[in-house]
């Protein structure tokens, strides 16, 4: 199947020291909201530390009906791996959507810190899980 893909503008200068990859596997779970078709189903969540505050997550669902649903399930897995690492924020850096296979995919970039970080697109890692938890969306 082709790979079509929708890009996020880069919000900062991304910097990729040596890699090492941690891979969570979020409880595949599926949500419906009022009118829609077919539940969203959240296939799972990879994550990448690329440096010691930058974190890749590669997230896979099924039934989505916006590109919002995997930036949605994306800042979860931001939000909640900001909290297992012992920090309290997250900044958006960039998220790039695309399917392959009948599957849609999202690759999101993080940054990670302790204090609240410069920028527009910051988290309150705890705001962010709580509200992941009461939508049920998976963490990692």
């Amino acid at each position: 199947m082709g790979r079509t893909r929708a890009a996020r503008p880069l919000t900062g200068a991304v910097v990729v020291a040596g890699a090492l990859t941690l891979t969570g596997c979020a409880q595949q779970g599926a949500t419906r909201d009022a009118g829609s078709a077919a539940p969203r189903s959240y296939l799972g969540i990879e994550t990448q530390l690329l440096a010691d505050d930058l974190v890749n997550f590669n997230v896979k669902m099924d039934g989505v009906q916006a590109t919002e649903d995997l930036e949605r399930y994306g800042r979860c897995a931001a939000g909640q791996y900001a909290l297992i690492r012992g920090y309290g924020f997250a900044r958006h850096v960039r998220t790039t959507v695309y399917t392959e296979g009948g599957l849609w995919l999202a690759d999101a970039v993080y940054t990670i810190s302790p204090a609240l970080p410069k920028g527009l697109q910051t988290l309150d890692a705890e705001v962010v899980v709580a509200d992941c938890a009461e939508n049920g969306i998976p963490m990692v």
